[in-house]
């Protein structure tokens, strides 16, 4: 197995290979993989299933201790694969607060943020 990234391992059934992908992936290939589920309404509007996040962007989470709670997209972590959503804040025993890291694949966008040129490309081309 190479050291170096290499996308031909794309497809393996080993998860310690399917590990090193993602750890060794370039920044444009993680990007890629920060996809999020669109709501069954966005879903028809650009009839597309899924959608890379961005920061602004309204989600609802779908999965753990936050389950069902909206909110905004705060941070998205490329290398760690985690996005922050305001909603998710965990209190601690000092007494300081901290956002809960979540999986993008436990997220649903709600509400796109439009603001940026090439996004609105991506959603009008079919």
């Amino acid at each position: 197995m190479k050291k170096e990234f290499s996308s031909s391992w794309i497809r393996s059934k080993q998860p310690r290979k399917q590990r090193k992908y993602v750890k060794k992936a370039p920044l444009h290939i993680l990007g890629g993989m920060l996809k999020s589920v669109l709501s069954k309404d966005l879903r028809k509007k650009y009839s597309k299933k899924n959608l890379r996040l961005k920061k602004g962007d309204s989600v609802k989470i779908m999965r753990g201790q936050f389950k069902g709670k909206t909110g905004k997209v705060d941070k998205i972590w490329l290398r760690r694969q985690r996005v922050n959503v305001d909603c998710a804040i965990i209190t601690k025993k000092d007494g300081s607060k901290v956002f809960y890291p979540i999986h993008p694949s436990n997220l649903k966008l709600t509400e796109l943020h439009l603001e940026d040129k090439k996004r609105k490309k991506v959603l009008e081309r079919k």
